[in-house]
């Protein structure tokens, strides 16, 4: 399994992922699950992915080959068929993903479930098209979408239960980008904690509002000395709010933490 959360800040976007993949007890092994597609100077998209690996390398094999064809086309006068090079806005470039992903499930679906295996993967797409605002999109298996909010800047896929309490406390679109990618960051350290199926290493996507290219994209090894770090201060800010929390009436103010 994975885990994967993208933020929608007013000064642009946050995505960030895992890198754990298993197919059982003892099969586990590290993908990445953060993929940036820029086919023109005037767009950029990045993509995190949770569910069926195959799945998901089908569908960026698919638009990898779309844009191959549309660049093509392009080249010799004709028409470019749909692909990332030709939506004119991010929701047309979530519902034409959306149509790889029914696509490739439709293909293979049959003989995956009657083997007892999901092929199921969905997907977080954040980027923008010049002239259009930045944008955050969950793909859902069945090809449809939502976006990400004012009111819920964030989206997430995977093992997500465990990564949310923190969001739900402190994300918002006010946020700088670097306050969220440490919130990512400590929303996968937390997942990570509870759940052996999300482990390191973490890979974060910084993407300035309106820039066209990424600012930053960072890996975390389970040892990198940013992480260790981050992931101390954390659970010590964490304890010293539990023993400053206010004491019940009934407790001995002079009694020991």
């Amino acid at each position: 399994m994975t885990y994967c959360v993208g933020l929608c800040l007013d000064q642009g976007l946050v995505m960030a992922s895992d890198s754990r993949t298993n197919a059982g007890v003892d099969y586990i092994s590290s993908f990445s699950k953060l993929h940036v597609f820029q086919p023109a100077p005037d767009r950029l998209f990045v993509l995190l992915a949770a569910g069926s690996l195959a799945t998901t390398q089908d569908v960026l094999n698919r638009i990898r080959r779309d844009l191959d064809y549309a660049e093509n086309a392009r080249a010799q006068g004709l028409q470019p068929g749909v692909s990332l090079l030709t939506a004119n806005y991010l929701f047309e470039a979530a519902a034409y993903i959306g149509q790889l992903m029914v696509a490739v499930q439709n293909d293979y679906g049959p003989a995956l479930r009657q083997a007892g295996v999901s092929p199921e993967a969905t997907l977080i797409l954040g980027g923008q098209i010049a002239g259009q605002p930045h944008g955050l999109f969950l793909i859902y298996p069945q090809g449809n979408f939502i976006s990400a909010t004012r009111e819920t800047p964030y989206l997430q896929i995977g093992e997500n239960k465990f990564g949310k309490p923190v969001l739900d406390r402190f994300a918002n679109q006010e946020l700088s980008l670097e306050h969220g990618a440490r919130l990512c960051l400590v929303s996968l350290d937390g997942t990570a904690r509870s759940n052996l199926t999300v482990a390191p290493p973490f890979e974060v996507a910084i993407y300035p509002r309106d820039s066209l290219a990424l600012s930053h994209r960072l890996k975390f090894l389970a040892d990198s000395p940013e992480l260790v770090e981050l992931s101390r201060s954390w659970e010590q800010s964490l304890a010293r709010g539990f023993r400053e929390l206010p004491r019940f009436a009934w407790e001995d103010s002079s009694s020991p933490a």
